[in-house]
């Protein structure tokens, strides 16, 4: 079922007509081929049609039995084709899921994993069933009444202990600023009554001492008690915590070191050693077990030549990320991609567009200017300020032709992709004064863009928090446990032929802010046309940032710029 002529696919229409692609896919940043386009589509009318498995992508019922009426449950997935020629020559395409479906990750005319954890006769199942038979015991000792009791007995203890030593001290505290009194008033006895006042409060001050002593003599036996008792009943606990923490950790070094991912010039290397040279060191999870590094790893394994490569979601996504169904993406930084920069070794792929230069050739349009601060147009696919890769920015364009301008010049930013207005500092005062109009939110900001469809309403605000996508940056997560506070208001313009142009007024100035509260469900359910993260690329993103309010930042004239977009 899973050897190459099962899982290699001819195409059902004919190739004639196409170009093979010179170079392979980029997997991080590309446009599908239209051989690549050609294969995806097939294999969604596979999954529309087949019948062999059932999954709930959280799609409404469809021809087969492969898509289910939305539920709760519903979770979408990552698939992936890969376009190839075969050892005999004959070009065609391999398909791949990420993760499991169907609780399987072996499934018909599917390439496989890279390891079968699953595998009835392998090593995983076993072992994780005495993880899971530790975890049913420590479950167990965890409801034992003596171990609950032991443990209220003893923060019961300990806290009668600290009131009543605490009560003590307070008490002699207040018996000093009494005998205290005591010894002024007295200043006026005679020396024999003196002397006696003087043993006595000797004698009372002991006592204080004394009775402190005691206290903290009877509470510490009693605490060694009660910890005694519950430390003999928590030992068995915290053996079988640690027991499961050392056969944890060996399953998993043992999975890195089965996950071993071929290259085309038959180079194999382990899912650990890939990672050990990253920041993290460890693999995150599920690492190796999206669809790319499934598809190139069979191809390698089974002498097929790789040629272009394309991922699409199918069904319903994730609540914090957006996925839209149909939807092609790239390659996921932090799990794929030191995997596949060990199995692209050897293979000529298309250049990394991240490495080219969006800005070479574009001027900044300079609309206003004064000895403390410029405000500028940014053109679209431009940097605010210098990148990983890219120096050139709207900071260095600044620093070349203003070198007497002082301070970091960038007050905020818009990002790459957005177009608008910028206002820039030519000197620390001015950068310190604009920045706290920044920060206090007294600046006011719209922006315009244009909608992948029509909103019924015509305005709103949108409170979603975000942030960072430490799996695949530089995308962002909509999270409420840990994300920061970003909100949005909006309000309709226009609508025309499926689309809306938008008013977006951001509170906040989170990274991506409008684009995700764009294009989430719980947001306004409609990306931004030209959105290559959230969307669908297209010439550019329709977004640009072109009102701009704020007071001078030394004489404090309340300053407005409006620009608009050329979209």
């Amino acid at each position: 079922m899973h050897s190459p002529e099962h899982c290699f696919t001819s195409f059902k229409a004919s190739t004639a007509e196409f170009t093979l692609p010179e170079l392979f896919t980029f997997p991080f940043y590309y446009e599908p081929h239209p051989l690549c386009l050609l294969a995806a589509s097939e294999l969604q009318q596979h999954l529309e049609t087949q019948t062999d498995w059932q999954h709930n992508f959280g799609l409404h019922e469809a021809k087969g039995s492969g898509l289910n009426v939305h539920g709760a449950d519903g979770l979408g997935k990552m698939f992936g084709v890969l376009l190839v020629k075969n050892e005999q020559g004959e070009l065609g395409y391999l398909s791949a899921f990420s993760g499991k479906i169907a609780d399987q990750n072996l499934l018909p005319h599917l390439v496989p994993p890279v390891f079968d954890m699953l595998a009835k006769d392998g090593f995983f199942i076993p072992e994780q069933d005495k993880i899971n038979l530790i975890n049913a015991e420590i479950t167990e000792v965890n409801r034992d009444p003596d171990l609950a009791r032991s443990q209220t007995v003893l923060a019961d203890e300990t806290q009668l202990a600290e009131q009543q030593i605490a009560a003590h001290r307070a008490s002699m505290i207040e018996n000093r600023k009494h005998r205290k009194s005591q010894r002024l008033a007295g200043e006026s006895l005679d020396e024999d009554a003196l002397k006696q006042l003087g043993i006595q409060m000797s004698r009372e001050s002991v006592q204080d001492k004394n009775r402190l002593k005691e206290l903290n003599v009877y509470w510490d036996e009693r605490l060694a008690n009660a910890r005694l008792v519950h430390g003999q009943l928590n030992e068995h606990l915290s053996a079988l915590k640690l027991k499961r923490k050392t056969m944890s950790a060996a399953l998993q070094q043992r999975l890195f070191d089965e996950y071993r991912f071929l290259n085309i010039k038959s180079e194999h290397r382990s899912l650990g050693d890939i990672f050990k040279g990253t920041i993290h060191k460890v693999p995150p999870a599920g690492s190796g077990e999206c669809a790319a590094p499934k598809l190139l790893h069979f191809a390698f394994k089974h002498g097929m030549t790789p040629l272009a490569m394309a991922e699409f979601w199918w069904g319903e996504a994730p609540k914090s990320e957006i996925r839209q169904h149909k939807n092609f993406y790239g390659a996921c930084q932090g799990k794929c991609q030191p995997i596949l920069g060990h199995m692209l070794e050897g293979l000529a792929t298309d250049e990394n567009p991240l490495l080219i230069n969006p800005a070479e050739g574009k001027l900044l349009d300079i609309i206003y200017q004064d000895r403390d601060i410029l405000v500028i147009n940014k053109p679209a696919e431009f940097l605010s300020v210098p990148g990983r890769n890219i120096d050139d920015s709207v900071y260095s364009r600044i620093k070349q032709l203003y070198p007497e301008a002082t301070g970091p010049l960038i007050v905020h930013r818009l990002d790459m992709s957005t177009s608008g207005l910028m206002v820039i500092a030519l000197n620390k005062a001015a950068n310190k004064s604009l920045q706290k109009q920044f920060i206090t939110r007294t600046v006011k900001k719209r922006y315009v863009a244009l909608l992948t469809g029509e909103l019924s309403q015509d305005e709103g605000i949108i409170s979603l928090p975000l942030r960072g996508d430490f799996d695949d940056r530089p995308r962002q997560l909509v999270c409420f446990e840990h994300g920061k506070p970003a909100e949005t208001k909006w309000q309709v313009i226009s609508r025309r032929d499926g689309l809306t142009k938008v008013h977006l007024y951001p509170k906040t100035g989170r990274t991506h802010q409008l684009r995700v509260h764009s294009a989430h469900p719980k947001g306004l359910n409609m990306p931004i046309v030209g959105d290559d993260l959230y969307g669908k690329k297209s010439q550019r993103l329709h977004l640009h940032a072109e009102l701009l309010a704020l007071n001078h930042p030394t004489t404090g004239e309340a300053m407005s710029f409006s620009i608009e977009a050329d979209f």
